[in-house]
């Protein structure tokens, strides 16, 4: 393989990839991970980390400290996952993707050392590992991982890391991670390491338990950032930014402070950035409100971040958002109800391993819908969500392709009208 495309089409269509062919490609242990970790002589030693977990919520968290790291000198790395436009975004240094000539130079030297070995890694267990021997290459100070699926098992669960950070926990890949809140709290703890400190997003009756009974088993102070932080309110500044007033306990702490992130509930995620924050100024990392507020307010421009209610048109007003599960899509219906327009365009897409039923039943009646799928094979079929949509009253037309449903949504949609794209990140993809 001696081009960027070669190696695209090994990683995509050699290897099991959970992108496309979902559950079977996720390994119950890690033992390639281990081995190829000691391949490539374990690169992951060679610079501090912050590990960031949870079902939702966790890119944006990964990408905003990686952005407050940066304004604060740090040479940062920044691994997340899925990507949507191009593989090299999950691979970050200071906001800038691994070039093509660094993937296919890994790629190469992976399949000399393997020759030996005969190792079969999953898409993902090769492409952590390739992250963390670019990080090295690159002399980063500090990484911020993103956790791919769950937290034990997960191929980054191999670093031990300054602070593990779980955002939230809701209901996602129960078959794999489990089917009640605390088994899937419990897969998520698996990132808690012995005397590092963890970072909760949320308090839950359900959850909390299970995080702190892993944290005082690992000896691990704990934090739970809702109980710290809360915003008041949050309002759009003429200047397309997202403005919160966020406090501490009741005193005001970061008064009109400014996101370029815009979804309402990046309201969740903030109090979680800036409680991993507390903890890492305990350790001396020196952080600053500047580098703080030059972090929020500057995250897109500075990692790259894509499809959080990411504006892509105007006239119709024109959205995307990655948010796929119940939780997730139930905060993107509460953004379009704030959200004022004439008729609702709603193109969506769901994936087979969904629990389709509930995302479906929490979409607004009220909307005219273009059924679609991603062009990947865990998609469900146009037909086959539409009449599962039906018994939910959701109405609308069936289109094979995501191009192809926008074009319909486009011609049919008036300049005060909204059109709102997602369901699945891949949908999200295709249009981006």
């Amino acid at each position: 393989m001696k081009n960027y495309p070669e190696v695209l089409d090994f990683l995509y269509s050699q290897l099991p990839m959970f992108q496309r062919t979902g559950p079977a490609a996720y390994k119950n242990n890690l033992d390639n991970t281990i081995r190829l970790d000691e391949m490539f002589n374990h690169p992951h030693h060679s610079f501090k980390t912050i590990h960031v977990a949870g079902t939702n919520g966790k890119g944006s968290v990964s990408h905003m400290l990686a952005s407050v790291l940066q304004e604060a000198g740090y040479k940062t790395g920044l691994y997340t996952s899925p990507h949507l436009k191009d593989f090299r975004e999950r691979i970050r240094v200071n906001g800038e993707m691994i070039s093509e000539e660094a993937v296919v130079e890994f790629t190469e030297k992976y399949r000399i050392k393997n020759e030996i070995e005969m190792l079969e890694p999953s898409f993902f267990e090769l492409t952590v590992t390739m992250a963390f021997d670019y990080f090295r290459a690159m002399q980063v100070d500090v990484a911020v991982i993103e956790v791919g699926l769950g937290g034990r098992l997960d191929s980054t669960n191999i670093i031990t890391p300054e602070v593990s950070v779980i955002t939230n926990i809701s209901f996602d890949h129960m078959s794999l991670l489990g089917n009640s809140l605390p088994e899937i709290a419990a897969e998520k703890a698996g990132i808690i390491k012995y005397g590092i400190p963890v970072v909760i997003g949320e308090t839950s009756p359900e959850t909390s338990p299970t995080f702190e009974q892993f944290a005082k088993r690992m000896i691990a102070s704990i934090e739970f950032a809702d109980r710290n932080y809360h915003s008041d309110y949050s309002m759009q500044t003429i200047d397309g930014k997202q403005s919160l007033n966020i406090r501490k306990s009741e005193l005001l702490m970061y008064p009109d402070l400014q996101l370029d992130l815009l979804g309402i509930y990046q309201r969740h995620n903030v109090p979680t950035v800036l409680q991993t924050i507390d903890v890492l100024n305990e350790k001396n990392w020196n952080l600053s409100e500047d580098n703080i507020r030059c972090g929020l307010e500057n995250c897109v421009d500075n990692t790259g971040l894509m499809g959080r209610w990411q504006i892509i048109g105007h006239n119709p007003l024109t959205i995307c958002d990655t948010g796929h599960n119940p939780a997730g899509i139930k905060l993107v219906v509460e953004q379009i109800k704030q959200t004022p327009y004439r008729e609702l365009h709603m193109i969506i897409g769901l994936v087979n391993d969904k629990d389709q039923d509930e995302v479906l039943s929490l979409l607004p009646a009220d909307a005219r819908y273009y059924f679609t799928k991603a062009s990947i094979p865990r998609a469900t079929q146009p037909e086959e969500l539409a009449e599962k949509a039906a018994k939910f009253r959701l109405q609308g037309n069936s289109y094979q392709t995501v191009p192809q449903a926008l074009f319909a949504a486009k011609d049919n949609a008036g300049k005060n009208d909204l059109i709102f794209i997602g369901g699945s990140t891949f949908v999200v993809a295709e249009v981006l």
